[in-house]
């Protein structure tokens, strides 16, 4: 995907609602995503643990994963990245992207120019992002849930798209999701920060086959 969009061949916006988050019991840092859109995870998900996780869609540049990334690891503050991501984007009114730090600070973003209904609400550890949704209810059903769901960030994350589509989801339908959480040395054979890193990408329900992938992954994986 071009970042630019007058030099893009791929102008289908990421319609999605996602959720960004922290665990302060173990410095988990995660996404979880869905959308009508082929394989949303190859997209919309960016983390890197004890640094920080990031969710960059609607006409995502997906510039703002790695950048945002390096940005926090250099000691800027989400709401400072942020800030230097999109002040340089001449299509940054197109752009919805939503960021936790390592300490659990949350932001996020909604340029004017994304398609209704877009917007946020965060809270504690956690922000929750959409556009193309039927409605405000979608992020704050997923906020409640987050805040509500006990177990690990896993759990918090998919519970909060279960939420999310149970009050409406992307008014278009579902097709992908994702689920990236992040640990240090949390990967295989730790080996990599990628503890949990599950997506599908094209499916009738996706969230209840990522529900089904995250039962498979704990009882293979489990710490």
């Amino acid at each position: 995907m071009q970042n630019h969009l007058s030099n893009s061949e791929h102008t289908t916006p990421v319609a999605t609602f996602s959720i960004v988050g922290y665990d302060p019991n173990n410095g988990d840092l995660g996404i979880a995503v869905q959308s009508k859109f082929f394989a949303v995870g190859a997209v919309v998900p960016w983390a890197e643990a004890g640094v920080g996780a990031i969710a960059t869609q609607s006409w995502a540049n997906t510039t703002y994963g790695p950048r945002g990334l390096q940005l926090l690891k250099i000691g800027l503050t989400s709401e400072q990245a942020l800030e230097h991501l999109i002040k340089d984007d001449p299509d940054k009114e197109l752009r919805q992207v939503g960021i936790v730090d390592a300490s659990g600070n949350a932001t996020h973003y909604t340029g004017t120019k994304c398609n209704d209904w877009a917007g946020a609400v965060s809270g504690k550890h956690y922000t929750a992002q959409g556009n193309i949704l039927t409605g405000e209810d979608v992020v704050q059903a997923m906020g409640e849930s987050f805040e509500h769901t006990d177990g690990e960030l896993a759990d918090k994350l998919l519970s909060a798209l279960v939420a999310g589509q149970e009050n409406g989801g992307d008014k278009r339908g579902q097709q992908s999701a994702a689920l990236l959480v992040v640990r240090k040395n949390g990967g295989y054979s730790g080996f990599n920060d990628r503890y949990i890193d599950l997506r599908v990408d094209d499916a009738d329900k996706p969230i209840q086959e990522l529900e089904r992938l995250l039962k498979i992954h704990k009882q293979f994986y489990s710490q």
